[in-house]
């Protein structure tokens, strides 16, 4: 099975395929939009070039299309982070050898604004007059050569949370083969829609969105852009079964106000990853449905999936080849030592970035990135960059990504058992953990929080409660705290770790401690200026004064 085969099987299927806001588009008017772009495409494809497709759009119709033109053409899809700008965007279509690019008139002047190799006669503008006019002259009654299961499909930047992001390979079959999958755990089926809120360049939506509706023969539902008061509204309207998200997505859902409608809501189930326990298990309870999340990534190597008979925190068990391992011996890490209270013991030791021993063909790589490649797989394993630990029972608990080591006073660990003892607070939606640097070595931690309630938000009556929490360690008390009304998102509605690391202190509304063991207070003008050289990058240790 293709992702060609999915699309053209669907040809005379009038049943509805798609639905955007208050539009439905029946299977086989999908397939004819896409045969037509994939006929347009090849008549103006530089065959002695990759046949690389870029697209900057929303999600709409266009999309959609152009996600079957590329399988049905054999093209490769490029999906662009829209949240991109200048030279990073420019980077972003060039390092991917895009031949054309597909925008609207959304993102034209932000295209204009960049820098790339793309000829502008080679970007094609959905709302032209001469967009809709080579559509109509195209013929698209040919036929197509049979799509491979390792022919390369899309290109998917990862989020960008630990740098400039790459461009992860994801062939006809692994996108098939993923399809299937969800599809089979799914209440997916025909007239029974999925939603997938999140951009259609985002795996979420690609995989657990798009590939299960294909495979299932079910509607893929979305809107423009996210918007969390409308995701119930839209579920109701288009009677969408499952609901596909990562990041915050429940969190900014759960944040609207109840509805006396919300448990007879159609929705059956919500599948995605990096939810909070706390948003799980509102979030069933509210809207009357299962949440399925599992740990996840775009690469697609390692899944862990989480259990009902789990303890508190944890991720979940990952098959017999997923493991903790130490990056620098490349052995294995010790199972984790608790105490009664729930307190790491053994951190140093215990905690190891998630492997997979053995990962077979599941990795398709990198395009052109080949340094990337070699660091993921190393003799023959699979290193994810996220750092966890594993109890007696072989559950896995999230530590952070590999860049979220903190040093203080000589002592390593790791942002994610921080985070998740901050969150306990009543009222912290999210929370962000990460290192600033001390003056003259080593590490501070710094915390920034999302409330409910920024206005009534009491500093000294957090940190009062963190002082409280028999599981965090001496080191790990916040030295800086920044309360938010909302934490910058990546498109992923994942927390920008690298925005919020660059910012530091700097900015309005931070509270730090001066003095190691007293209270928090306000972050004044002198006390920044005294802090802010700690930031430059070429500052050396022994010039700290």
């Amino acid at each position: 099975m293709t992702v060609q085969d999915l699309f053209l099987r669907r040809a005379d299927d009038d049943g509805p395929g798609a639905v955007f806001e208050d539009t439905t588009y029946p299977y086989r008017e999908v397939v004819a939009e896409s045969l037509r772009r994939a006929a347009w495409w090849e008549s103006i494809r530089d065959p002695g070039a990759p046949p690389h497709i870029g697209v900057l759009l929303d999600n709409t119709p266009e999309y959609l299309f152009w996600l079957g033109a590329a399988a049905i053409s054999r093209a490769v899809l490029v999906g662009i982070n829209a949240t991109y700008r200048g030279a990073e965007l420019a980077r972003l279509i060039d390092h991917c050898d895009c031949q054309v690019v597909v925008t609207s008139d959304t993102y034209a002047g932000i295209l204009a604004d960049a820098a790339h190799s793309v000829a502008p006669d080679r970007v094609l503008h959905t709302h032209a007059p001469e967009y809709g006019a080579a559509l109509a002259a195209v013929d698209a009654d040919r036929e197509w050569a049979p799509a491979e299961d390792d022919d390369l499909y899309l290109l998917i930047f990862t989020s960008g949370s630990t740098g400039f992001p790459k461009a992860v390979r994801c062939s006809q079959g692994r996108f098939a083969r993923t399809g299937m999958h969800v599809a089979s755990i799914t209440p997916a089926a025909p007239g029974k829609p999925v939603y997938s809120p999140l951009p259609f360049f985002h795996t979420s939506a690609l995989f657990t969105g798009i590939a299960c509706a294909l495979h299932a023969g079910a509607p893929i539902g979305s809107r423009a852009r996210f918007s969390a008061s409308q995701t119930m509204p839209d579920i109701r309207r288009m009677g969408a079964v499952m609901l596909t998200y990562t990041g915050k997505v429940l969190n900014y859902i759960l944040a609207q106000p109840p509805g006396p409608d919300d448990a007879t809501s159609p929705l059956e189930q919500a599948i995605g990853n990096e939810a909070s326990e706390s948003d799980i298990r509102d979030f069933a309870a509210r809207f009357g449905c299962q949440v399925r999340d599992s740990y996840g990534s775009s690469e697609g190597v390692i899944i862990i999936r989480r259990d009902e008979s789990m303890p508190r925190g944890s991720l979940g068990r990952g098959d017999e080849h997923v493991a903790v391992y130490d990056p620098e011996t490349g052995r294995e890490c010790p199972t984790a030592e608790l105490d009664a209270g729930g307190r790491l013991l053994n951190a140093a030791a215990a905690v190891g970035e998630i492997v997979n021993t053995a990962p077979g063909n599941g990795f398709e790589g990198y395009y052109r990135n080949t340094e990337a490649v070699a660091s993921k797989v190393r003799d023959g394993i699979y290193w994810s960059g996220d750092l966890a630990y594993r109890d007696a029972d072989g559950w896995f608990f999230f530590a952070g990504r590999s860049n979220e080591w903190l040093r203080v006073d000589g002592e390593n660990f790791a942002a994610g058992p921080v985070e998740a003892i901050v969150l306990r607070y009543p009222g912290v939606r999210s929370a962000s953990v990460f290192a600033v640097p001390d003056d003259p070595v080593g590490d501070r931690v710094m915390v920034a929080v999302e409330v409910a309630d920024l206005d009534g938000f009491d500093v000294n009556d957090f940190d009062d409660f963190l002082a409280r929490q028999p599981d965090l360690g001496p080191k790990w008390v916040p030295s800086f705290v920044r309360p938010t009304a909302e934490l910058p998102k990546l498109a992923s509605m994942k927390i920008d770790k690298t925005r919020l690391r660059a910012g530091a202190w700097r900015g309005d509304g931070v509270w730090w401690r001066p003095v190691r063991g007293e209270g928090l207070v306000p972050l004044g003008t002198d006390d920044r200026a005294r802090l802010d050289p700690l930031l430059d990058p070429n500052r050396r240790p022994e010039e700290s004064s």
